[in-house]
């Protein structure tokens, strides 16, 4: 009987880097983007968020469906496809703000988990009266966010599995909760390139 917590942890710890090696795939690289600078880029991002809303709902709801053990195989293809979504809608939101150019894996990351672990993403971008400023981070310290938010998504997906038993509301809750996260993923783009944005510059080394 003792075994099975460590046993559990074991799993979720696998399951988290599963997860974090999923998100590192999606944050190295922006996605390339159609979207150009809007003279009121809102109205462009807001309607590119509903889209993107609505098929994130019926892309989760639909891999939602099988039932049973065979509903979690669905778990991370779900994840990637969410996430593969998001990305390019971040893409997208930048364009039409014309900040493509200061789109980088930091802001990415920023955008797309800061509603679901702000603690994991503090120390990326910073508030500063009313500036955003964005911190360089090392491949080793985003390695070590995204190893913290696949740690808090596979807990979360404990529950969330659950909804694998029970088909027709387990996709219903999915769809609708897809479509709440992608809408936050976009009001945090809204608001992060609505903004002014400063990405600190290295200085060269000393000879």
């Amino acid at each position: 009987m003792r075994d099975k917590p460590f046993s559990r942890h074991g799993i979720r710890f696998r399951a988290g880097q599963r997860i974090a090696e999923a998100i590192l795939d999606y944050v190295g690289q922006t996605p390339p983007s159609t979207e150009q600078r809007r003279q009121k880029p809102q109205a462009r991002a807001r309607a590119l968020a509903r889209k993107a809303a609505r098929q994130a709902a019926l892309t989760a709801g639909s891999l939602t469906l099988p039932p049973g053990p065979l509903g979690w195989l669905t778990l991370l293809p779900e994840l990637r496809s969410l996430w593969k979504l998001q990305t390019q809608m971040v893409a997208d939101i930048a364009g039409c703000y014309g900040k493509t150019a200061e789109l980088e894996r930091e802001q990415m990351l920023y955008c797309l988990f800061h509603h679901t672990d702000p603690q994991a993403v503090r120390d990326l971008v910073a508030q500063i009266g009313k500036r955003l400023v964005v911190q360089r981070a090392s491949r080793p310290e985003v390695q070590s966010v995204a190893l913290k938010i696949g740690m808090h998504i596979s807990q979360r997906l404990i529950g969330k599995g659950i909804s694998r038993w029970i088909p027709v509301f387990g996709a219903l809750g999915a769809g609708a909760y897809a479509y709440y996260d992608t809408s936050q993923v976009a009001e945090t783009a809204i608001e992060l390139f609505t903004a002014v944005i400063e990405v600190p510059v290295e200085e060269a080394p000393a000879d």
